[in-house]
């Protein structure tokens, strides 16, 4: 036991380390909260992990690349960028969690949103009450941006793609056009609101122009056995099979209909633009199949030239369409808070509506009134699993 007078030494010790351990503490605080005056932080949604994971890793390479050359310039409104991704693991739900992370604990002033048109809608809510814009580079369902159940445009959410009306009637239009199809089959993603969206135009279109659809089938995501229902489409000989899900399933499903001795063209949507899809389906079922996307590198434009070369150069590999979109929607961001002056959100935001003719990757971009890009599409043709630019269809 202790003297009362080595207590009270002991006591008035301990008081001033612990004195000097907040002074520390305040200090670390301060310099920190310096520091980060000097930066703007910007968020990433994406799907790091998952079914989707190709995608999302692109739009993060997409991102970085951006802020690195706006970063190398001396950054915006004399402040540098910073990137934080939060994995939303390919699923709606986590979707949500991710963007309540990114705006809430991470305070970010705006959100490079998820790749897949279910995620975006699943995590609006969250963005939307806090006041802090998401930009998805490709989700395109309609509902991703005007609310269905108001009619209302989601007034902070924006995405640089074009939306599934256009891009289901460019590939209506192609099979009918330059496939010289008559008769086509629906094989859709029941799961995704994307796949749904696309399947529901390319069916309009194809219709209004005069063609008929003799099958409309449907699997879900993660399944892995097709070949009944790919049977049955079969016997319906169509002229094309409309499949727009993602890489994923795409590829078994391609695969297992070549081996059922499907032949006939097999036609889809941006969701097909992975790496992944040949190893997949592999190279040689892939002839004969055709996609919808909003870039090629092989597009000889100066923009897309200048770009693939220095991705490359960043990644060691060439950038997909989730990439150029990606880095296209983060500069829109920069270049909004470079129009504002500031980093305030709601002002980002403001300006990020008014983009007009924007020089992008991906081809001049504008907003229209409910927040979406009115911009070209290019059809992709894979021949021995290579993709391959076909044809640029404007606006």
């Amino acid at each position: 036991m202790l003297h009362s007078s080595r207590k009270k030494s002991l006591s008035t010790a301990l008081i001033a380390v612990f004195a000097a351990a907040a002074l520390v503490t305040a200090g670390c605080g301060g310099a920190k909260q310096a520091s980060q005056s000097d930066v703007i932080k910007l968020g990433a949604n994406l799907e790091m992990t998952g079914g989707s994971a190709t995608f999302g890793q692109s739009a993060t390479n997409g991102a970085r690349l951006a802020i690195k050359e706006v970063n190398a310039k001396g950054g915006v409104v004399g402040k540098q960028l910073t990137l934080i991704v939060a994995d939303n693991k390919s699923e709606a739900a986590e979707s949500a969690n991710a963007m309540q992370k990114l705006v809430s604990q991470d305070k970010v002033v705006a959100v490079i949103a998820p790749i897949a048109s279910s995620s975006v809608i699943a995590a609006a809510q969250v963005n939307q009450g806090s006041k802090v814009l998401a930009i998805s580079p490709t989700a395109s369902n309609p509902k991703v941006t005007v609310d269905p159940n108001t009619g209302k445009v989601r007034e902070y959410i924006f995405r640089a793609a074009f939306i599934d009306p256009f891009q289901g009637s460019v590939m209506a239009n192609f099979a009918q056009k330059s496939l010289k199809a008559k008769t086509a089959a629906l094989y859709i993603d029941k799961s995704s609101d994307y796949a749904m969206g696309l399947g529901q135009f390319f069916k309009e279109t194809f219709v209004k122009n005069g063609g008929t659809i003799v099958a409309e089938e449907a699997y879900l995501q993660k399944d892995t056995d097709f070949k009944s229902t790919l049977t049955k489409i079969k016997a319906q000989n169509p002229d094309v099979v409309f499949a727009p899900g993602y890489y994923q399933e795409v590829g078994m499903l391609i695969k297992q209909a070549r081996e059922l001795g499907l032949t006939v063209p097999f036609m889809g949507g941006d969701g097909w633009d992975s790496a992944k899809l040949p190893e997949i389906a592999g190279a040689q079922a892939l002839n004969n199949t055709f996609f919808s996307n909003h870039y090629s590198p092989d597009d000889n434009s100066p923009a897309v030239k200048n770009f693939v070369e220095n991705y490359k150069k960043e990644y060691n590999q060439t950038p997909d369409a989730f990439a150029a979109l990606s880095y296209d929607a983060t500069m829109m961001v920069i270049k909004a808070i470079e129009r504002a002056g500031s980093a305030d959100s709601v002002k980002i935001k403001d300006e990020l509506a008014k983009t007009k003719d924007y020089a992008a990757v991906s081809g001049l971009i504008s907003l229209n009134q409910t927040h979406d890009a009115v911009k070209s599409a290019v059809i992709v043709e894979f021949k021995d699993g290579k993709q391959t630019f076909r044809e640029k269809v404007n606006p």
